[in-house]
């Protein structure tokens, strides 16, 4: 399982590819890393402060699956809610490999799953109740 997260990370003075990042009112790099399940890194790219958290993905993954599958490997991958966008999915589908991308927060889906979502008062959380709700489109 590969994972591909974006990190923000400081910078001080004047570094080049820098740049104020409005969210977290400071200047810093939006790093894009390629981290397998065990915490090894396979890549990184350093990305200037103020990129979308997406961009710069195929540069980092495409090779990486390639390696995968030339290795005979079958290969999965996920991302967070940022990477939720339709073109993201067009990568893995198109070339096979299965993948999982959190979806970001949304009203309507919250509503359909409202009543799965609170934990009566006294309950453990070691032991989670399992439930499923079935969306009809």
């Amino acid at each position: 399982m590969v994972h591909v997260d974006s990190t923000e990370f400081p910078a001080y003075g004047e570094q080049e590819l820098s740049a104020c990042n409005g969210h977290f009112e400071s200047t810093r790099y939006h790093r894009l890393l390629l981290v397998i399940q065990d915490g090894d890194c396979l890549g990184a790219k350093l990305r200037h402060g103020n990129v979308r958290c997406a961009e710069g993905r195929e540069e980092l993954v495409l090779p990486e699956i390639e390696r995968q599958h030339r290795l005979g490997k079958e290969v999965a991958f996920r991302a967070d809610a940022p990477l939720a966008k339709p073109e993201i999915y067009e990568t893995p589908e198109s070339r096979g490999v299965k993948y999982a991308i959190r979806i970001p927060a949304d009203e309507n889906l919250e509503w359909d799953v409202a009543e799965l979502l609170p934990r009566p008062v006294g309950r453990s959380s070691r032991k989670p109740p399992v439930e499923y709700k079935r969306f009809l489109s």
